[in-house]
């Protein structure tokens, strides 16, 4: 097409819509074709010479554009029209002022598609992102070259300022709030802040685009349109361990992007659960993660955790190491919660919408928030309403009922992430009688085996009720010897036996755990019985992380922490690194 046929299609659309200056668009488009590159004196001088004409048609131009309802119409209409911009972005002395360079961005992005439907819009798309890449970065191209040793610039100086003033131009683009306009067809500020996420994806490793990759990650969602690229957001979660983003900028990106969201929590899970750190490093790296955090300023982020979680520990009903990581996140982000101001939280029920109503706060209550009097007749409470649930469920003998199972579930999901109350009710089970010891030890035996299908849950409470015998008789005897037969009882509950369902090997060990630290008997005395129990291969190891997570309730103010009980931790632990070595 000629350039008359242009200009008379650019009349043509101009007595329809916004006025154009169409003789001197033709004025303008014959000097970008003289300059060139402005590479030679006489050049640059007519350009500067003329760069306010340029300005004042260029923002006539994006009026233009922002009229139109598509790139490809607007394509259409004008044909020369990237030729146009592509000359102007390739002249040094064009793009080197503020107002020129930053009216070129905004029809540059004007002409970026959203969401192209056309050859002709992914075309332009393309071109638009290698325009402002090499804009920004390109340091091989000649004529510029030759136009910054004229100005006594030096080259990686002028493409960081050129970076930094597309930056801030790009900055004000995306400042306006949403307009939330009612039509879908009707241009919102949105639709700017999506292009220019796209057009940033080449520079997102460049130190000078960092504010504006905070700013486009803390836009508000304010209406039904999309305010960030999935290509934008991919790119960050790739590159997140090479950009400085803040602590609010990594939460951004997981609030936008599902996948970057759950890449994030099955990461933490995949790490600590391989290494299985101590408790005091598990919370570490949770708390570090920023997760909980982000968990608790955003419930639906919570959900999705949450519902990873759920769906791992189907699969892992017996994995402590799952238990340990879904209840230390729970706990720092109950804290992280609680630091929130009321009003910016969600509910409870909000959070924890598929747990049992009637249980939720009893759970999610701390032991520390109540008075030590009233742990026994909580827990045994607990025991009771989680006991009715499961009755529930089996008793009519129906074991595949969906809506039963869920329920149980749910509950026994809950326990594991408030696993406090199970770890209070081993306490009192130290010093409880006959009369209180059945629902406690029903409640650890429900921890530790949820179903009876495959746990033998009936089953396993007898052996918890029998380990509790046995160290309930030994605590009362404070005369030496230790009663040999107790113990070796005590070893053979812990043992595998054949034709027999597993053995209730954690939850045993944990009461065993609790004695020795809150029985009366002898320092001396509860470490024997400690040692001689966990000789057995691997139960040592499984007996430090208990004494782990008691030390670390004690000293969240969960239950007593005299020095008494701290000196028996710290000397127990000692005892089982000598047996692990």
């Amino acid at each position: 097409m000629t350039d008359l046929e242009s200009v008379s299609n650019l009349q043509q659309t101009a007595e329809s819509n916004v006025l154009v200056n169409v003789q001197e668009m033709q004025f303008l488009l014959d000097k970008a074709v003289a300059w060139g590159q402005a590479d030679s004196p006489d050049t640059l001088k007519d350009t500067c010479l003329h760069l306010n004409r340029l300005e004042n048609f260029l923002q006539q131009l994006l009026t233009y554009i922002n009229s139109m309802k598509s790139t490809a119409e607007t394509m259409k209409k004008l044909p020369f029209l990237g030729q146009f911009l592509g000359r102007l972005c390739w002249n040094p002395c064009v793009t080197a002022g503020g107002t020129s360079r930053g009216l070129l961005l905004q029809c540059l992005l004007g002409l970026y598609s959203e969401h192209p439907s056309n050859a002709v819009e992914r075309k332009a798309n393309q071109w638009i992102r290698k325009v402002l890449c090499q804009l920004a970065t390109d340091e091989d191209d000649a004529a510029a070259q030759a136009f910054m040793r004229r100005m006594g610039v030096p080259a990686k100086e002028y493409h960081l300022r050129v970076l930094q003033k597309m930056v801030a131009q790009l900055q004000e683009n995306i400042g306006q709030s949403c307009c939330s306009q009612s039509s879908i067809d009707q241009r919102c500020s949105c639709d700017s802040t999506l292009a220019t996420s796209d057009l940033v994806v080449p520079l997102v490793t460049c130190p000078e685009t960092f504010p504006l990759i905070c700013s486009l990650l803390q836009q508000p969602v304010a209406c039904v349109r999309e305010t960030l690229s999935e290509n934008f957001l991919d790119t960050l979660s790739f590159a997140h361990s090479r950009l400085p983003l803040e602590e609010q900028g990594r939460i951004s990106v997981w609030y936008h992007s599902l996948p970057s969201l759950e890449e994030a929590v099955l990461g933490l899970l995949d790490s600590v659960t391989e290494t299985r750190p101590s408790l005091l490093k598990l919370e570490q790296e949770v708390t570090k993660s920023l997760l909980p955090k982000a968990c608790a300023q955003h419930c639906s982020m919570f959900l999705v955790a949450n519902d990873i979680f759920r769906s791992v520990i189907k699969q892992a009903e017996g994995n402590q190491s799952v238990k340990s990581v879904i209840h230390t996140f729970t706990r720092c982000f109950w804290r992280e919660l609680s630091l929130l101001k009321p009003q910016t939280s969600a509910s409870l029920k909000a959070f924890f919408p598929q747990s049992p109503p009637s249980l939720l706060i009893p759970l999610l209550t701390m032991p520390s928030e109540m008075p030590r009097e009233a742990w026994k007749n909580h827990s045994k409470w607990l025991s009771s309403s989680l006991q009715k649930l499961t009755e529930e469920e089996e008793g009519d003998g129906d074991s595949t009922s969906t809506r039963g199972h869920h329920s149980v579930f749910e509950a026994w999901f809950l326990l594991v992430q408030c696993e406090h109350w199970v770890q209070v009710a081993a306490q009192l089970l130290v010093t409880s009688g006959p009369e209180d010891c059945r629902p406690l030890l029903w409640l650890l035996t429900f921890y530790h085996h949820p179903t009876n299908r495959w746990h033998h849950r009936a089953s396993q409470l007898e052996k918890a009720k029998a380990a509790w015998d046995h160290l309930h008789a030994i605590s009362s005897d404070l005369n030496d010897p230790l009663p040999v037969d107790r113990l070796q009882s005590l070893i053979a509950l812990l043992s595998p036996q054949p034709q027999m369902p597993p053995p209730a090997s954690s939850l045993i060990l944990s009461l065993v755990v609790e004695f020795a630290v809150f029985c009366q008997l002898p320092l001396r005395a509860a470490t024997d019985i400690l040692k001689t129990v966990v000789a057995q291969p691997g139960l040592s190891e499984e007996a430090a992380c208990v004494l782990s997570s008691l030390q670390l309730r004690l000293n969240e103010g969960g239950c007593s922490s005299s020095d008494r009980v701290q000196l028996r931790i710290n000397h127990l632990q000692n005892t089982l690194t000598d047996v692990k070595a």
